[in-house]
């Protein structure tokens, strides 16, 4: 509730709370509410001291959900070629505002976490449905704190993957932009890990691992150049060195 308060404060009146300034005003609200109040002057304490850049970035996220206006998924797939592309299909003219997979070597599925921007109760009911149908079994996540506020940030990671190519890509912002980009490699090469946050603007960077083997790297390149988005290899990345090896 107070994650709410803080976003319509801010756009009704361009001013920013911290969470206990939205607390302060979200009891007004109850109260006025409670007891029928109207045209009275109710008068809440509020501040904004305790805010700061990270925490507004996750009351955008967590009031996009709260609203619904964002639903956070989880879909397990086949560890295959091309299942990808099977995932993506099924979603429809659903907007992905995030993307996260990780290869495991280990495992028959793997899991997917994902969200779906603008939509209605019923539309993501259905794209559960079309998943499902498909065989893949898809879970709502939108409920659970936990996944919302740390999991969602932590796929990932060492995985002992050979011939992997690491890449940034810039995804315009737009429906069908991963589409696009699946169809320029998979099912060609296995893609072992894969993070998109959209951030609300023209353009979205994409972290890619991508198993090419030495023999095909030239192909990979001319694939990529010819797909038409910025990108850039990370592979001698002094942070890639650090976290994923």
């Amino acid at each position: 509730m107070s994650v709410l308060i803080l976003q319509d404060m801010f756009e009704e009146k361009r001013s920013i709370l911290e969470p206990a300034g939205a607390l302060a005003l979200a009891g007004a609200e109850a109260y006025c509410k409670y007891y029928g109040l109207k045209d009275k002057t109710v008068v809440a304490i509020t501040s904004g001291a305790n805010m700061n850049f990270d925490r507004l970035r996750l009351v955008a996220e967590l009031a996009d959900v709260g609203r619904q206006q964002e639903a956070v998924l989880a879909t397990f797939i086949p560890e295959e070629k091309g299942s990808l592309t099977q995932f993506c299909e099924p979603v429809g003219p659903m907007n992905i505002t995030e993307f996260k997979y990780r290869y495991n070597v280990n495992r028959k599925k793997a899991l997917v976490l994902y969200s779906v921007g603008l939509h209605t109760a019923n539309e993501l009911k259905d794209m559960i449905e079309r998943m499902e149908s498909c065989n893949l079994q898809t879970i709502d996540l939108s409920d659970n704190d936990l996944a919302k506020d740390h999991l969602r940030h932590l796929m990932g990671g060492r995985s002992n993957v050979e011939n992997e190519i690491l890449c940034r890509f810039i995804f315009p912002e737009r429906p069908g932009a991963l589409l696009k980009f699946l169809d320029a490699f998979s099912p060609r090469w296995d893609i072992s890990l894969f993070h998109c946050r959209a951030q609300g603007d023209t353009e979205a960077s994409v972290l890619v691992a991508i198993q090419v083997p030495d023999s095909e790297v030239g192909e990979f390149l001319g694939r990529a150049n010819y797909l038409g988005y910025k990108y850039e290899l990370e592979m001698n990345n002094d942070a890639l060195r650090l976290l994923m090896r």
